[in-house]
This record gives C-alpha cells, structure tokens and sequence, in this order.
C-alpha cells in the first residue's frame, strides 16, 4: 500500500430539518389546532483513530465527506428523523489542521479517539411549538440550521520514541532490520527508503520501545533537494534522535563530520525544535576499519564536532555494538518517562562498540557519577 502522510478533503455535516406547519384535520373536530412537529437534527463528522489504519491514502481518492440531512418535521406531531453522525476512519497519530488558516483544531493519539469536525446542523421547530393562549393557529415554523463546512488538512505524524536521522546510505534501514523485527529495503544504492518504517524494539519482558527510520536528508533538503525535508516531521514526537554517520565512506570526500553539520543546517532550517531535540551520535560501519584507525577516526570526528552527547560505535551489518546501544535506549526512555525534564545524559560514550565499559568523564567531587544522571 502507498505511505501518504498528508491529504486534503472537505467535510460537511448535514442540515438540519425544517419543522412543519399543519394542522390537525379530523371529522367531527373542527379547531383541531396546529399538529406541524419539530425537524430531525443534520448528521455531524466525526474523526476516529484506528490502529488498523496506516496511512491517508484513502483521503486522496475521496477528498469530500458529506452527512446527511435531518428530515423535516411532519404532521400528527410527528418529529422528523435525525441523521445518523459520519465517522471518518483515520491512522493514531493524526494530526487535523484548518486548510485557510493553519490553525491546529486537534490531534489523535490513542487507538479508540473520537475528535468532531464539523457539527451537524440543528433541527427547525414546527407550529405545535408556538401555540398559545393568544395565538390559537400559529403558521410559525423555523427552518433547520446548516451544518458546518470546512477544509482541513489531514497530517500523519508517526509516534515513535526514537528516530533514525542521517544521509542516505548512512544504515538506518540496516540498524532497525538489526535490532526490530521490522524490514525496510535495504540495497548498496541510496534512497533506498522512499517511506517511513515503523519497527518494535523488545529489550525484555514488558519492556520495549518504536524506532522511526525515515528517508535520507540531503544538503539542501529544505529547498526541496532529494526526497526534500518533508519526513522530518515524523521525528517531531520522538523523545530522542539517532544520529548515523557512515564512518567509513568509500568516498574520501564524503566527510563524516561534514555530514553531521549538514544535516544540523537542514534540522535547523526545518524546525529549531527539532535541532533542540536530544541526539546521540551512531557511528556505523565499523567493521570496515580496524581498531586502531577506528579509534584515531573517532577521536578526531568528536574533536572537530565539540561533541557533547552520547556516541556510539556499532555496525548495523554485523549487530555489533547494537545490543548495549538498544539497552541504553530504553534505560533512557525509561528514566523520560519517570521525568520529561529529565536532563540530557552527558558526554558518555562507548569507546568502541566490544567494550562493556563505559567511556566515562570524570566523576565530580560531590559524588559518584551516573551515565543517566
């Protein structure tokens, strides 16, 4: 099935129905009096989550959503009947924008969430409701009030806890195939993801996480380079970013840390939120180097970049290194969870992806240090 993550529709709820004039007619009964009963209320739309949807794509085929009318009133007082509510199946992550002026009406993040967008129309009154003492044979009505009408822009945002940033060819397909039982395309060309992939990743019992791998981003995504800086935004609700760096590019001139300040520019010209996010640096593709040059590569990448953030040195090919990566990922997000505001961990990094031991800075005199604060 084709990934849409936008569509544009119109929605329109139902009129109401108008009440009715009439009077009652009966041999024997000559001042029956006004019978005209009230109209049936316009059907509203309605927008449901449905964890057995994916994608929008059904909203580009059919872009207008109308409810019905309510029925007008009739005689004998007899109310007309009410139009049933439209219900709109839409993908959990969801998010519903008013098409002229951006403004956000609401977003849908749990299976089983119902959001109104456009409130059906009320019903008129009939003339049996304006008889009174004085005014024995009222010809009043009032006519049923119009639903609402609106454009909206449908946004698929995909909830996940980490995402996967990099260049193409970087190994983020390869790094989910790895540690999830997802299977993205993964192929020795790039652009290789044209869509984003969702994957599970199982620490141990009752304890896992989702991984975002969306397509590469280029220089000059943000002037619609590549695949253009679009996806981006499915790393918006992400709790922290994973940054890959293919450390060993066939290409001398494909600079590692050129790469990471790259991609930083596209981050900042999309959304400064998005460059504020936590980011840990992967360095991929170590098991083309050997120790030694990976050790002096790595060094020499922090000290140009002024890393301050985790760094970790794995090979999505061979699992290396992606073990304790999975486990400090979900030690972190758990500690998020506790802890929103819970600050950032520091530059603790792994030396080199076989070593179970923490490259740890110096603990500070009022205390022992914890990698996780």
């Amino acid at each position: 099935m084709k990934f849409v993550d936008e569509a544009l529709i119109r929605v329109e709820a139902g009129d109401g129905g108008s009440g009715c004039v009439s009077f009652r007619r009966e041999k024997y009964i000559p001042f029956g009096g006004p019978n005209g009963g009230d109209g049936g209320d316009g059907g509203s739309v309605w927008l449901l989550a449905d964890n057995n949807i994916n994608t929008l794509v059904d909203f580009r085929y059919q872009r207008v959503h109308r409810a019905e009318r309510g029925q007008n009133g009739m005689s004998k007082d007899m109310r007309g009947r009410s139009a049933p509510d439209l219900t709109l199946l839409v993908p959990v992550g969801t998010r519903v924008l008013e098409q002229e002026t951006g403004e956000l009406i609401g977003e849908l993040l749990e299976p089983g969430q119902r959001l109104l967008v456009a409130q059906g129309g009320f019903h008129g009154i009939g003339n049996a409701r304006f008889k009174s003492s004085t005014n024995r044979a009222p010809r009043q009505f009032t006519p049923g009030t119009p639903g609402e009408r609106r454009d909206l822009q449908l946004e698929l945002i995909l909830l996940a806890d980490v995402g996967l940033l990099g260049f193409p060819n970087a190994g983020k397909s390869s790094l989910i195939r790895q540690v999830s039982s997802a299977r993205p395309k993964v192929a020795d060309y790039p652009f290789t993801t044209l869509y984003p992939n969702l994957g599970v990743v199982r620490v141990g019992q009752n304890r896992s996480f989702v991984i975002a791998d969306i397509p590469g981003v280029i220089e000059g995504a943000a002037d619609g380079a590549g695949l253009g800086i679009q996806f981006l935004k499915h790393l918006s609700r992400t709790r922290l970013l994973l940054h890959l760096v293919d450390f060993a590019p066939l290409d001398e001139q494909d600079d590692p840390a050129e790469q990471v300040r790259k991609i930083e520019t596209e981050l900042a010209a999309f959304s400064e939120d998005l460059l504020d996010k936590e980011r840990w640096l992967v360095l991929n593709k170590t098991d083309l180097l050997d120790d030694e040059d990976a050790q002096t590569r790595r060094a020499q990448l922090l000290e140009r970049l002024d890393w301050q953030g985790p760094v970790y040195s794995i090979s999505a090919l061979t699992g290396q290194g992606t073990t304790e990566l999975v486990q400090d990922l979900m030690q972190r997000l758990e500690q998020l969870k506790l802890d929103p505001e819970a600050v950032p961990l520091a530059a603790s990094a792994r030396q080199d992806s076989t070593l179970s031991e923490w490259d740890m800075p110096a603990a500070p005199d009022d205390g022992p240090w914890h990698p996780l604060g």
